[in-house]
């Protein structure tokens, strides 16, 4: 049996196992067995179409909690009735306990079903519901406590009023797995820019990938029927917002942008499903949204790619939230081998715009170019991935003004709608720092690398980490980043761990701190480019080559190639650079592993962007 046909079957058991109890538990949570049934399929959909790496999951259960999140994210956003829905069928000791279980409040409810209707230890429920155990323990007890209070019943008895819920649902009619993995496999083709996706929601799509000859697919409910919770200047959340198929970019729009020919390969308003833009972490940069749409387009070659995401959020707040998080995902892209190149800020587009260029170094190269926009309520994304021009870079400008272009036309459709603001004007561009990513913004991250000679495997950074220790620093300088008045220091690194051959001392690292003004970080600065000034005659056995050097508008930057011989027929090479912004300090040092290495204006280019980041530093 070959390896599909061996996975079919493992999914269709799977599916058979799991069904019912997921469906118990999504309606005991919402109290709407339409909105559960079809939540549920399509987070089967999603488990198919992700198969490969939820079969590796440990056991049915892991592979089960892997579903469920999605199945009851799914659920809870096409259930937009303001109390739990009363389905007349239902009979009246099951909707006794659906009344009950609606009057508590979503998170408490969602411990109570996840320690009655699985067998989750009490260390995965709260992983599960994003709490601490003792918050998860102290909202079982208040769960049980208030349920058997509305419930009329003994707390030990709360388990016994689910098996009416549970008799029903075995009743259900399902779909063959077949069906569910025609429609995942159909899925994954359409998902052609999905990259490394690290967040997973709930499928919000068709259930059954039917496709129109335009490429439109149609979902379970209208494109434009997503209800978030609160108004706003969107209008009011009781009734639908209309963001519609017509208001998304055409092919004929993205031709003009970016040249080729194009076809609609999706519209959705899958907005929960896999990313469909690269470096998104899951298509929710509101979590909350009125409205939400996807469109992906396929150029004449599969590599040839292009996307748009359009979110209409509660309020203008929430959506400059939403605009914020969605460049965090750029300037801290998770793809393996993408690059952050650079970022601008537009105005004339919108309320808040910025375009940003990446590239990707797996064969073939690729470069992709995302414009981002807010127009009131409205955010839109808007990305191209195209192949890399000869020479590298040289085919850049058109992409960046083709990409402009397209995310103005974005604008100018959306802003029409309620709730939007500025329309599109005349775009013009300012070089921007590279977008806040992560809990140390300040730090580099693996978008900022380049690549390095003879290596394909993509770079990996440990943990930011309190700087007791200056990996960096050379044996020139010996700079510590632990002396008086020197605050916030923290320091990471990053290796390549899945390349064989390469040096143990190889790898890059960035250590950062913070003075209490611009006078003395300046003064640290030329510290250490006077000891590196010095070294060759204190250090006899040390060669210094400096690559580059500025002083101007508050930022220091100084690069140099140290190569210290460690015996007669030995030495160590390294690349070091010092930068300042304000402030702030960092310390950039790089081993090379003989031909693996990083060219010099690769490794100045990197020390820039250190720069730029520390204008985060705390």
């Amino acid at each position: 049996m070959g390896t599909d046909r061996r996975d079919a079957a493992a999914f269709e058991a799977f599916y058979k196992d799991v069904r019912s109890r997921l469906l118990l538990q999504t309606w005991a949570l919402t109290g709407d067995l339409g909105a559960a049934h079809k939540a549920v399929q399509d987070a089967l959909v999603i488990a198919w179409h992700h198969w490969r790496k939820v079969r590796r999951l440990p056991s049915d259960a892991a592979r089960e909690g892997y579903v469920r999140p999605i199945a009851w994210a799914h659920a809870l956003r096409r259930h937009s009735v303001p109390r739990l829905h009363r389905d007349k069928a239902v009979d009246e000791e099951s909707r006794a306990t659906l009344d009950a279980l609606a009057r508590l409040p979503l998170g408490e409810r969602k411990v109570l079903l996840l320690a009655h209707l699985t067998t989750l230890s009490p260390e995965e429920i709260a992983r599960e519901a994003g709490i601490t155990p003792v918050r998860a323990e102290q909202d079982l007890k208040t769960a049980t406590s208030s349920f058997s209070l509305y419930r009329g019943v003994l707390p030990s008895d709360v388990l016994s009023h689910f098996e009416p819920l549970a008799a029903a649902v075995e009743t259900t009619r399902w779909p063959r797995p077949t069906i569910l993995t025609r429609a995942g496999a159909a899925r994954r083709r359409t998902h052609t820019l999905v990259g490394a996706v690290v967040a997973v929601a709930a499928f919000a799509g068709s259930g059954f990938a039917v496709t129109a000859a335009n490429g439109d697919r149609p979902s379970l409910g209208s494109l434009s029927l997503r209800h978030g919770s609160g108004g706003g200047t969107a209008g009011d959340a009781r009734t639908p917002y209309p963001l519609t198929a017509a208001t998304l970019l055409d092919p004929s729009q993205v031709a003009g942008g970016l040249g080729g020919s194009w076809t609609t390969t999706l519209t959705s308003d899958d907005d929960a499903g896999a990313a469909p833009l690269p470096c998104q972490r899951g298509t929710l940069a509101d979590a909350h949204p009125r409205a939400a749409l996807v469109r992906t387009f396929a150029g004449a070659k599969k590599s040839i790619t292009a996307g748009q995401t359009t979110l209409a959020s509660a309020t203008a707040a929430a959506a400059a939230a939403a605009y914020t998080k969605t460049l965090s995902w750029y300037g801290g892209c998770s793809d393996p081998q993408v690059q952050l190149l650079s970022t601008e800020q537009l105005s004339g587009v919108g309320d808040q715009a910025a375009l940003l260029l990446l590239r990707n170094w797996a064969d073939p190269q690729r470069t992709i170019a995302v414009g981002v926009a807010r127009s009131g309520v409205l955010t839109t994304t808007v990305a191209g991935t195209l192949p890399v021009g000869k020479p590298v870079g040289k085919s850049d400008q058109p992409v960046i003004a083709g990409t402009t272009g397209l995310l103005g036309d974005a604008v100018q459709q959306l802003c029409r709608l309620p709730g939007a603001g500025t329309c599109t004007g005349t775009a013009a561009a300012t070089p921007a720092p590279p977008p806040a990513s992560g809990e140390h913004p300040e730090l580099l991250n693996e978008s900022d690398l380049p690549p390095v000679d003879g290596v394909t495997q993509p770079w990996v950074g440990t943990a930011p980490a309190p700087a007791t220790t200056n990996v960096a620093a050379t044996r020139c300088d010996q700079t510590s980043f632990t002396e008086p008045g020197i605050t916030a220091a923290m320091t990471r690194s990053f290796v390549i761990p899945t390349a064989t051959g390469l040096a143990p001392q190889f790898g890059l690292t960035e250590t950062v701190g913070g003075f209490a003004t611009a006078k003395a970080a300046s003064s640290f600065v030329d510290d250490v480019r006077g000891k590196l000034a010095g070294c060759e005659k204190n250090d006899l056995g040390s060669h210094v080559t400096q690559l580059s050097t500025s002083s101007a508008g508050g930022r220091d930057m100084t690069a140099w190639r140290v190569r210290v011989e460690t015996s007669q027929t030995s030495s160590v090479v390294y690349l070091m650079a010092i930068v300042r912004n304000g402030s702030a300090v960092g310390q950039v040092g790089f081993v090379p592993s003989g031909s693996v290495t990083m060219a010099d204006a690769a490794f100045t280019a990197l020390a820039d962007r250190a720069a730029d980041r520390l204008g985060y530093l705390k």
